[in-house]
């Protein structure tokens, strides 16, 4: 719990915490992405796994100088799962069990060399990975998502997953250019100091200015507070993976509202700005996902995340809870408005406010 959150947040009896979809069991089939017809919205872990890259052992071409290519994409069907691709187990013995599949998961940096969107495949120039393999350029499969913010001459950080078989992934994919990164982690200092130094009265009023903070949006830019002066800010704090409707499924369905009502009264210079509860799963891959898989128009609706610590401390100057037990996150629900002047001017929390509270409020 973050110090500085005021009381009328804490838990109410009876409260509903959402729990986070079950990760031990990976091998469950998706009928779809996006939420389930239960209201529960399927960990992305297990979609980004619906498409596997097959290449050759490494090792079997030590002094190549050539980029690994002619490389085959394995589509599975729509009951996607982490189950070994089709033709991995042809060599069974009829009746005999197939080999359980190995995983292995590799920090990997490197360079984009190029993105081929249609075959979900990102081509990179790694360092080298210790103790698995040299620096080298090779193809890997990503999720949509991913495939879609990849640009070609951008550095990333991300996780590479090894499969049994010479199949390799990338998952957790996050921007590491090193003016983007420096920015982010300056932002995150400025807001750690900030909390600090404001100490119980970390949580900020109506009338306050919010903090300065820079974070990376669903494409992989930086976008720093500042970018929003002059303008009228709707911001709330949800996570991809929440399955409880009533929480930040329905929070999100007020903001897209809250988009369209605007634009019916011709609301001048209004951003709506939803920042993750859950940075270390939400990546600027996963929360691009979140508003494709709704239809979200990202012309004026930003998605956000970055370094745990500043996640936390916009939490605890906004008097939101967040904070995991386990598999389970459990949270509170807040909305603001902010004025062109960078000052709160409104806030709601739970999500049981109407849109047209929240339109009637903006200056025309």
């Amino acid at each position: 719990m973050f110090r500085g959150a005021p009381k009328p947040w804490r838990r109410r009896p009876g409260a509903v915490w959402p729990r986070l979809p079950d990760k031990r069991a990976p091998d469950a089939p998706e009928a779809h992405r996006g939420l389930l017809a239960s209201g529960e919205s399927r960990s992305t872990s297990s979609l980004l796994n619906c498409y596997d890259l097959r290449i050759p052992d490494w090792t079997r071409l030590a002094g190549a100088s050539t980029v690994l290519t002619g490389l085959a994409v394995l589509v599975l069907a729509t009951a996607c799962s982490r189950s070994d691709p089709a033709g991995a187990a042809a060599n069974v013995t009829p009746g005999a069990s197939a080999p359980a599949l190995k995983r292995e998961r590799y920090p990997l940096t490197g360079e984009v060399i190029s993105v081929d969107a249609a075959a979900k495949t990102v081509r990179v120039r790694h360092d080298e990975i210790k103790g698995y393999m040299p620096a080298m350029t090779m193809d890997f499969s990503v999720a949509d998502a991913d495939a879609a913010v990849a640009r070609a001459g951008r550095r990333i950080r991300a996780e590479m997953v090894a499969t049994t078989g010479d199949y390799y992934r990338l998952e957790k994919i996050w921007p590491d250019d090193k003016a983007a990164g420096d920015a982010v982690a300056a932002g995150a200092l400025q807001l750690r100091q900030d909390t600090h130094n404001r100490g119980r009265s970390a949580y900020r009023e109506i009338g306050e200015t919010v903090p300065d903070f820079a974070l990376y949006d669903q494409s992989g830019r930086v976008v720093q507070s500042a970018r929003f002066r002059g303008r009228q800010i709707m911001i709330n704090f949800i996570f991809t993976r929440c399955p409880v409707v009533t929480m930040c499924p329905a929070a999100t369905a007020k903001m897209i509202a809250v988009q369209k009502l605007a634009r019916e009264a011709a609301v001048p210079n209004l951003e709506l700005v939803s920042i993750t509860l859950d940075p270390a799963f939400d990546t600027p891959g996963v929360l691009k996902e979140y508003a494709d898989v709704r239809g979200i128009d990202t012309a004026n609706f930003s998605f956000l995340t970055g370094p745990e610590s500043a996640i936390k401390d916009l939490l605890t100057q906004f008097g939101v809870i967040a904070e995991f037990e386990g598999e389970l996150l459990k949270h509170t629900l807040t909305t603001l408005l902010i004025d062109e002047n960078g000052k709160i001017s409104h806030r709601a929390d739970g999500s049981a406010w109407e849109p047209k509270e929240f339109v009637a409020r903006m200056r025309r």
